[in-house]
């Protein structure tokens, strides 16, 4: 019951944050509004789906594959916003990314899955962990999305180990489990904080 009320939680701050970002695409069509509705966007379907299917369904290689477009859309985001001299490399990665995930975890592709989803998880992570910090002309406050990138790293990782049957550090599946929904509820409310800030 608990972890129903975390995701309801979760996917009420996700339906704002797509709100918000719709809003601010129709006023000005900056292209980097798109991406951050995109990676919110998911991340309600996901705990939609999480709340009528149960976390079971984090085994299936598609969820797997659809919620990397979460850390991916939103790191996407923030290269198109605030780091343009690099968006256009970091778009190319996030697409083979994708690709390289999906096809890796459809397809069964076990040992280079191991390679994949850390790797690309990781760096789409580090971007909105490290990014809001460095980032030039961004709002104060808005390191709050960086703290909701350190909790998206450190959970999409944790499970994108667990899908592959290993154990990262002390982060054991009934571990992972726990604090999931918590985890989510907290990345959402960072995020919605960290944003919130350019008005």
């Amino acid at each position: 019951m608990i972890d129903i009320v975390f995701l309801l939680l979760t996917g009420l701050i996700a339906a704002y944050l797509c709100w918000y970002f719709f809003q601010r695409y129709n006023l000005n069509k900056a292209l980097h509004n798109l991406y951050y509705l995109m990676g919110f966007a998911v991340l309600l379907v996901s705990g939609l789906l999480l709340i009528f299917l149960g976390l079971g369904i984090l085994k299936s290689p598609y969820v797997l594959t659809v919620a990397s477009l979460i850390p991916l859309g939103i790191s996407m985001g923030l290269a198109e916003e605030y780091f343009p001299q690099w968006k256009i490399y970091f778009k190319w990665f996030a697409a083979i990314g994708f690709l390289a995930i999906a096809i890796t975890s459809i397809g069964n592709m076990d040992a280079i899955k191991k390679i994949a989803v850390p790797l690309f998880h990781g760096v789409a992570g580090l971007v909105i962990f490290v990014g809001p910090f460095v980032a030039k002309g961004a709002p104060k406050g808005f390191w709050w999305v960086g703290i909701g990138g350190a909790l998206i790293g450190l959970g999409g990782i944790a499970l994108a180990f667990i899908t592959m049957g290993t154990q990262l550090l002390f982060f054991s599946p009934d571990f992972v489990m726990l604090i999931l929904t918590p985890l989510l509820f907290l990345m959402a409310g960072a995020f919605a904080l960290g944003f919130a800030k350019r008005g």
